[in-house]
């Protein structure tokens, strides 16, 4: 069974490591102790729990409907414009999502940088690696 220390957990969900500490103490998430002592998050533990966490949808906690299933909260990061076209970077944790669209769109979402704003990726072709 894969199990993830605690820096690892934290670098996998863009987050410090305390903040996993206090899942784990406050019962949220579920940690054994190896032999010398360091925490260990059991890696289905870890995907069930960043499954229940990610939506985070609306204030209200309405979904948009939508077929898309891949959604990144993020700061915008960069806007570049020119007369048509918009290029548009999110940093989305440790997630780096640039996205090409109309500058019309661009102006009317009011993309500038500083402003939070969610990619939503559909694909029929998505690459899968593991390190």
């Amino acid at each position: 069974m894969t199990t993830f220390r605690i820096s690892e957990a934290a670098a996998l969900l863009g987050v410090s490591a305390d903040t996993v500490r206090r899942w784990v103490d406050g019962g949220r998430l579920t940690a054994s102790r190896d032999e010398h002592g360091h925490r260990l998050v059991p890696g289905a533990e870890l995907a069930g729990f960043v499954r229940s966490q990610s939506w985070q949808g609306e204030p209200d906690g309405h979904r948009p409907a939508s077929s898309a299933r891949n959604r990144m909260r993020g700061i915008v990061t960069d806007v570049i414009r020119d007369g048509v076209m918009a290029q548009v970077e999110i940093q989305a944790g440790p997630f780096r999502v640039v996205s090409l669209m109309s500058r019309e769109a661009a102006d009317e979402l009011g993309l500038e940088v500083g402003v939070v704003a969610e990619a939503v990726v559909k694909s029929t072709s998505v690459v899968v690696e593991r390190p």
